[in-house]
């Protein structure tokens, strides 16, 4: 065969390129009650709690494929947006979270089906939507967190934040639109992101809730927001925090939300996390078939 009429494979190697922001290792918001907690987290939504730190009662982390909740005992904070999870059984969801309703009642606690999603507020009023493994959505993630997505006001400039992520953190960010209008984005990992999308609703006062992302180039983006006076607490050798998204030209602040910044030789970075199949019980137990899969392989 002629080697010129060989046609040569042709791929878009950008969709290869994670940029410098490696991980999105959890969302925290504080809990006043972990009896409800567990019920919303563990008995509704099926996750998992980390058997091996915060077991006590001041605090619980709660696994979710590679991500995490944490949920530290203190006064309700509320995300000003809504986390996406990706779950492998909507139906047997329903039924979890119908279940878990005698638990939570005279709280903000609701679920209900809309389209191909279950929209759920926590007892406090986080809200969590939860879409069903999709590939060509999520890849092969069947149990996960693939992106938060914060409410902003509708004049933000959407650009500027996007150019924040790419600029001061040296992430892959940009301003996309879909059938819900325009928004902000940037890749946290292989398989999240955070977004940033416009409403005209008014939003409440920031409560202190945060994010933590893991950086391959800690300390470029540290040197950055520190000439802009944005570092907010030099926590360890292996982490930071900042506070605000600013405009990169004029530094003005655009949207508060505390990130929590590490490095790659974080103690727990990578770190492998349990995840359990929620639906095995005593009365249905199978020997191993009582782990649940984050991803197919």
């Amino acid at each position: 065969m002629n080697d010129a009429m060989v046609a040569t494979p042709q791929f878009d190697r950008t969709v290869e390129d994670l940029g410098n922001i490696v991980e999105l290792g959890h969302v925290n918001v504080t809990v006043p009650d972990q009896s409800k907690a567990i019920a919303f987290y563990l008995m509704g939504l099926g996750l998992t709690r980390d058997p091996y730190l915060m077991a006590g009662l001041e605090n619980m982390w709660v696994n979710v494929g590679r991500g995490q909740f944490h949920l530290p005992t203190r006064d309700a904070q509320v995300v000003r947006g809504t986390t996406g999870l990706v779950l492998p059984d909507l139906e047997a969801l329903l039924k979890r979270l119908t279940y878990a309703k005698k638990f939570l009642a005279g709280t903000k606690f609701s679920f209900k089906e809309s389209g191909d999603v279950v929209e759920t507020t926590c007892p406090w009023g986080n809200r969590i939507r939860v879409h069903a493994p999709t590939p060509a959505k999520f890849g092969p993630m069947r149990v996960g967190m693939p992106y938060v997505e914060f409410d902003v006001p509708a004049s933000s400039d959407l650009e500027a934040i996007a150019r924040f992520y790419r600029e001061i953190l040296g992430g892959i960010a940009g301003v996309a639109k879909d059938e819900r209008g325009s928004y902000a984005w940037a890749s946290t990992s292989a398989d999240s992101k955070v977004t940033y999308r416009p409403t005209k609703k008014k939003l409440p006062d920031y409560d202190g809730h945060h994010i933590q992302i893991t950086l391959a180039d800690f300390s470029g983006p540290h040197k950055k927001l520190l000439e802009r006076g944005l570092v907010s607490e030099e926590s360890d050798q292996h982490q930071y925090r900042f506070l605000d998204i600013v405009d990169v030209d004029t530094n003005k602040p655009i949207f508060r939300i505390e990130h929590e910044t590490r490095s790659m030789r974080h103690p727990m970075f990578n770190r492998t996390f349990i995840n359990r199949n929620p639906d095995m019980s005593n009365r249905n137990f199978v020997p191993g078939y009582e782990v649940g899969l984050w991803a197919l392989n």
